[in-house]
């Protein structure tokens, strides 16, 4: 071990220090341990979250749309083909769309009504796994039926077997005036993504759509590309080989301000749990400070026998970065630990306290999720020992500036 080295070593693992000195000590090798741990654990949480509402909402939701300047589609067999030899694109799916005012027992709310090919459907979406009472076949098996978002359902107080009333936004021209046009559906199925659109959407057969919105054709494709996260790209690549007057977009459109909402929130907290840290490397500052002060004489002796300013530096630089990493490296072990069992832990603590920290019917998820992605805890190792460096430099500095001529005459 080199002579710089050595020193730090003793200085930092020696219990000759002042008492208040190796508190502070203490403390900020504590605080260190606290913050790295809480931003570990709290970033996986995050990206637990992400995962949840990628798997949930996107699990109804296209990866893109393609739409006619027209409002409707006549000749989609025929574009369906064409878009199907275009590369990235898995499965093409026709649908007819609208924003309807559904009435059941006095209730009314307003759902997205989507008319689908049931069998194109399956491989544009995981709707058909999500079913939880009924049958989604019974869509396409019977004309004007209807599967519902169960907390659509049971916001309009009905179940599979009941009726709802659907009205769209289109008039009737009748002998007697217009009229906006009204049918009974029958709910034959409901569904449960554990998101939003449980709440928002509601599906029927591309026949049924047909004739309530009174159209020939559909109003567009629904895509699905091999890899969700290039379906931008893919969905662009495709726009080159189409005639201006088909417009595309991508799940990012209706679905992106949500996700991005969520990444802003995990960087927010992260810059947040950063100050724990921030804190932690400041007490270093503390606690550096007065061992400079406490080991003044021990650097005049050291610099009379031939140390130099640099290797005082060095010392106090390497006593600093000893009480972070062994901080850094407590707190990533810790937050690794608990990342991967979190979930576990959450379920017992509703054991032991009674409690449900997620109710399902309120928050959509029921447990708390967690990803660890090895970036995050890198990422957080690295600014937590660089921050511990920061925080070494201005006290090393100082007792390297020390002059031994000035303590020894005092002493």
């Amino acid at each position: 071990m080199t002579f710089v080295s050595d020193i730090a070593l003793r200085y930092g693992l020696s219990r000759r220090q002042q008492r208040f000195t190796r508190v502070v000590a203490l403390v900020s090798t504590f605080g260190m341990v606290l913050g790295v741990a809480s931003l570990i654990t709290v970033m996986s949480i995050m990206n637990g979250f992400s995962d949840e509402l990628h798997n949930r909402i996107l699990a109804v939701v296209p990866h893109g749309k393609l739409t006619a300047s027209s409002g409707v589609l006549t000749d989609w067999p025929e574009l369906k083909r064409k878009i199907m030899r275009q590369p990235g694109i898995k499965a093409v799916a026709p649908y007819i769309d609208e924003t309807v005012l559904m009435q059941a027992w006095g209730q009314s709310r307003g759902s997205i009504m989507k008319g689908i090919d049931l069998e194109a459907e399956r491989d544009i979406n995981q709707l058909h796994t999500h079913i939880v009472s009924g049958s989604l076949n019974a869509i396409e098996e019977r004309r004007f039926t209807v599967a519902l978002g169960q907390s659509l359902a049971r916001l309009l107080g009905v179940s599979v077997g009941d009726s709802v009333i659907v009205t769209v936004p289109s008039l009737t021209v009748t002998p007697l005036g217009l009229f906006p046009r009204i049918k009974r559906l029958e709910v034959v199925a409901e569904f449960e993504v554990g998101a939003e659109p449980d709440a928002s959407h509601s599906y029927v057969s591309l026949e049924t759509a047909q004739r309530l919105l009174g159209v020939e054709g559909v109003q567009g494709l629904q895509l699905r590309t091999d890899n969700l996260m290039a379906a931008p790209q893919i969905i662009d690549a495709l726009g080159s080989q189409l005639p201006s007057t088909i417009a595309l977009s991508d799940w990012r459109d209706t679905q992106g301000s949500l996700f991005t909402a969520v990444q802003m929130e995990k960087v927010t907290v992260a810059l947040l749990l950063l100050s724990v840290i921030a804190v932690a490397a400041f007490n270093i500052v503390s606690t550096l400070t007065m061992s400079v002060t406490e080991k003044r004489s021990d650097i005049a002796v050291m610099r009379v026998l031939g140390a130099r300013s640099s290797s005082i530096l060095g010392i106090f630089i390497g006593y600093g970065m000893l009480l972070g990493v062994i901080g850094v490296t407590l707190g990533a072990a810790l937050g690794v630990l608990l990342s991967i069992n979190v979930s576990d832990l959450a379920v017992w603590i509703e054991q032991v306290a009674g409690v449900t920290l997620f109710d399902p019917t309120v928050y959509y998820i029921g447990r708390l999720p967690a990803r660890l992605l090895w970036d995050d805890v890198i990422a957080t190792v690295i600014v937590a020992l660089l921050l511990s460096l920061l925080s070494t430099l201005y006290p090393a500095w100082r007792a390297s500036r020390i002059s031994p001529v000035e303590v020894l005459n005092r002493g």
